[in-house]
């Protein structure tokens, strides 16, 4: 599941195989960019901010892409077999002399000028992986709407980039609070904890191929995924409902031992949370 760090990697990926490199083949397969052509043009670089990836181009152009949920860029040596999926999924190609990437199952994908990139990505808040981090910026968003669901509010890109369904999950369990809990409810110790630990896991995974919050070797994730399995903490069963982001409903897996406060299901009477680790 693409989050900022995977997409972190995907952008370190296509910038290491095109920027410096003049582009031999150019194929938008969407219809609005189909007649596109950006062959004979340098590849600058290619930027991840928080879940979207810019790929500038010389001309003043950017190739703005996002992967969702099951998108995603492959990169191919000449005569390498292309895998990632059959051919009627791909919807960009872009290919130099020595590599090319194949984007697949893009659901956006858009050429836009350069100057005008913040059509795309200036409604998003502080990137967790970015230059434009701004832990006091992101606390502050979270917080100008005390009585939205945490799960919810973490979800939301305008408050801070690059946060999706997995860490959600897993700062909650790092935090002892339900994902339904109003942000409002925080105490100032979990509040002024939250933006540095999101940061720091983050920042953990960027480099690694799987992805690890727990710092164990035998499981990789406290909660997500792994209903109705016990918790590592606790030996409690992992229970899991769906939590709406404003756009769709997504699976969130907590504990109900050791995150104690709302929830939809029945489970133990809601204590005091504990200090976050």
């Amino acid at each position: 599941m693409p989050e900022g760090d995977t997409v972190w990697q995907a952008a370190r990926r296509l910038h290491t195989a095109l920027a410096g490199h003049m582009l031999t083949r150019s194929d938008l397969r969407v219809p609005k960019y189909a007649t596109a052509d950006l062959t004979g043009r340098t590849v600058l670089d290619v930027t991840p901010r928080g879940k979207h990836l810019l790929t500038r181009i010389e001309g003043g152009l950017t190739l703005h892409s996002h992967l969702r949920m099951d998108g995603s860029w492959k990169v191919y040596a000449p005569g390498e077999r292309w895998s990632g999926g059959p051919g009627h999924q791909i919807r960009a190609i872009l290919g130099t002399a020595e590599r090319t990437a194949v984007g697949y199952r893009l659901p956006v994908l858009e050429l836009l000028r350069t100057a005008d990139e913040d059509r795309a990505v200036g409604h998003l808040g502080p990137d967790l992986l970015g230059p434009d981090w701004d832990p006091d910026k992101a606390l502050a968003n979270l917080l100008g709407d005390p009585d939205r669901a945490l799960g919810e509010a973490l979800l939301d890109q305008r408050n801070l980039a690059g946060i999706g369904n997995v860490y959600k999950c897993e700062l909650c369990f790092l935090l002892r609070v339900t994902p339904w809990l109003p942000v409002g409810r925080l105490s100032t110790e979990h509040a002024a904890h939250l933006p540095t630990l999101a940061k720091k896991l983050l920042e953990a995974n960027r480099d690694r191929p799987a992805r690890i919050t727990t710092g164990r070797r035998d499981q990789n994730l406290f909660v997500y995924g792994r209903a109705p399995r016990p918790c590592l903490r606790c030996g409690t069963p992992i229970r899991v409902a769906n939590q709406g982001d404003g756009s769709r409903d997504r699976p969130t897996y907590w504990c109900p031992t050791c995150q104690p406060g709302p929830s939809p299901l029945p489970g133990p009477s809601p204590r005091r949370p504990a200090p976050p680790h």
